[in-house]
């Protein structure tokens, strides 16, 4: 059973997905340690290299030298944003867990907001932006993202949601032989709790780097959340097929009443052939949501990792003292 009270102050493992960001992660963990050092609240921070093409690992294990609080894993490719989450989720050791992108978008400092709404009795609080800035198009996609969310996480706060989130560890168990390639965060924590919350924070553009997030993906991401956590495309689809049934019934009563009264046929190829589209159009609709299920079966039966580890590096005794580095961890 979850704590019904909660101490902010305990540390926090501060989880934090990394893709080509070498020109952000210094000034990421600066400010993370100006934020939480003062209140003790400062217990790990875990960079997950999400497969970058540039120096992000090389500098990740240049800060766990440097600093003790900081851990490095490095995945053997890219996987995506939430698959490399949970992998850092799943390393944390401290009873509080903090998600934040590497873009610095969210500024750390309203991490404090996050551990304030923790307090009151929350189990997940989401940060959620005062404005969004990007595109309109990308501002489009995470509309529709979070509608998706809200069809399978079943919470009104699902409109709320974003990357920056502060969590109670121990949600982990919930899915903690959670196994696949398509991950949603957000999902996987609902197994555990429905006691969601969130908070207004700021939301600054971006200054280093460009956002890896694009429309299509941001789509992709919502037909995976769609169809591999929820049954509700497959309800659509049976919804569908009745609405169209009860519409041919209409054309058929429709054609008798026209013979009847009139004493003939209907007249036309093209109602026929109109007629026939449609009811096309509804079957390869059907089949086709019914095809995405199957894919995502065939996937799983494959039984492909959700991620793997290639190495691990941090430090073990102490600021700027010994490295330890781990290569090869079977970890899926």
């Amino acid at each position: 059973m979850l704590k019904e009270c909660y101490d902010i102050r305990v540390p926090v493992s501060v989880v934090v997905p990394v893709y080509n960001s070498e020109g952000s992660l210094s000034l990421l963990i600066n400010r993370l340690r100006e934020v939480l050092e003062p209140g003790g609240r400062l217990g790990e921070l875990i960079l997950v290299n999400d497969g970058s093409g540039d120096q992000s690992w090389e500098i990740i294990e240049s800060l766990a030298g440097r600093y003790s609080w900081v851990r490095g894993l490095n995945l053997m490719r890219n996987y995506g944003q939430h698959n490399a989450l949970l992998c850092g989720i799943r390393a944390a050791q401290y009873e509080i867990v903090v998600t934040i992108d590497d873009d610095l978008q969210t500024p750390p400092e309203e991490i404090l907001k996050l551990l304030g709404q923790l307090e009151q009795g929350y189990d997940v609080v989401y940060g959620t932006p005062h404005q969004e800035t990007h595109g309109f198009a990308r501002n489009l996609a995470s509309r529709f993202t979070k509608l998706a969310l809200q069809s399978t996480m079943g919470a009104d706060t699902a409109r709320k949601v974003s990357a920056f989130r502060a969590f109670r560890t121990e949600l982990r168990e919930a899915f903690s032989n959670y196994s696949g390639p398509y991950v949603s965060i957000d999902v996987l924590l609902t197994w555990g709790t429905k006691n969601f919350a969130a908070v207004a924070v700021k939301n600054e553009p971006r200054k280093i780097g460009i956002s890896s997030y694009t429309f299509g993906k941001l789509l992709a991401h919502a037909m995976n959340m769609m169809t591999g956590f929820s049954t509700v495309p497959l309800q659509i689809a049976s919804v569908t097929g009745f609405l169209f049934t009860l519409f041919g019934l209409g054309v058929l009563l429709y054609v008798l009443g026209r013979y009847l009264i009139n004493g003939g046929s209907v007249p036309g190829f093209p109602f026929l052939a109109s007629v026939i589209a449609i009811f096309s159009g509804a079957q390869l609709f059907a089949l086709g949501i019914i095809g995405e299920y199957l894919a995502r079966m065939h996937f799983r039966m494959m039984d492909r990792p959700t991620y793997t580890i290639r190495s691990k590096t941090e430090n073990v005794s102490g600021d700027r003292g010994e490295l330890k580095r781990s290569k090869y961890a079977s970890e899926r």
